[in-house]
């Protein structure tokens, strides 16, 4: 393949991928409130096709630990993104998160207006940031006795404020997070889901021993750096490191390499 079509292969998918989960996030509300189609209802903290529901793991999590009894529909919702994480990790955050669509819609308009000019930029904190944040978001919900993320997650927020100027032609003041997050964004290429997102880091738990990774090819790399510098979460594959737990499989850096070191393969942690 061409090295100038190579180079986007997974960017250009991830965009289509991330644009049509958007896209149906804007239209779902549209279809249920303008034409009563209600085949598809919710968002993607709680969405239900028909009669399947899927139920983001944190916000289960955080509703039967608040409400101290197993409900058995939150438990079986939560089955179908909790066997996805543990076998393609990550990839709620990097291929369908509305967050994501907007940092990767920012990023396209930062490269169009400064071209050449344009730099990520990759403000660096502790990795462990994240795991602090999710254990401090269940502890509060429990000492409160309310899950937080439920009603303050930005992904889920994304879905509501779009439902709400649908349905009741207003905001509510909790979208105040979602421009808090776009803000962090504009100091650091993907902060908030770099160290402040529980459900990523949930998710990246899952995902730990996932079967889906980037594997590093030590033997074909140059030496160049540019994987390290097209990761948005700071992860250095040159170093290996596409097969840590902080890897949410974007692809990003497969398509900054021009010499097939590193590439998506299935297999187990202990395969060559």
């Amino acid at each position: 393949m061409p090295a100038d079509r190579r180079i986007t292969r997974y960017g250009r998918l991830r965009m289509l991928v991330l644009s049509a989960s958007f896209l149906l996030l804007v239209i779902n509300p549209l279809l249920n409130y303008y034409l009563h189609i209600g085949f598809i209802q919710g968002w993607y903290q709680s969405l239900g096709i028909g009669e399947l529901w899927i139920v983001s793991p944190l916000e289960g999590l955080e509703s039967m630990l608040t409400s101290q009894r197993i409900y058995m529909p939150t438990l079986f919702g939560m089955l179908i993104p909790v066997v996805i994480a543990m076998l393609l990790g990550r990839i709620f955050c990097s291929w369908v998160c509305p967050v994501s669509f907007l940092g990767e819609l920012s990023d396209r308009i930062r490269r169009r207006i400064a071209a050449k000019r344009f730099r990520s930029r990759q403000l660096q904190l502790p990795r462990s940031l994240l795991w602090y944040v999710l254990v401090a978001e269940i502890i509060l919900s429990l000492i409160l006795g309310a899950p937080i993320f439920v009603f303050l997650s930005p992904p889920g927020l994304v879905g509501r404020e779009l439902m709400l100027a649908v349905f009741f032609h207003t905001l509510a003041v909790e979208g105040i997070v979602i421009i808090g997050v776009l803000v962090l964004d504009q100091v650091s290429r993907r902060m908030f889901c770099r160290y402040f997102c529980p459900l990523g880091a949930l998710l990246a738990l899952l995902g730990g021993r996932r079967r889906l990774q980037v594997r590093y090819v030590p033997a074909n790399c140059t030496g160049c750096g540019k994987c390290d510098q097209a990761c948005p979460l700071t992860i250095r594959p040159s170093r290996g490191e596409s097969t840590s737990i902080y890897c949410w499989n974007c692809g990003a850096c497969i398509d900054s390499c021009r010499f097939d070191a590193l590439s998506f393969q299935w297999g187990d942690h202990n395969e060559p």
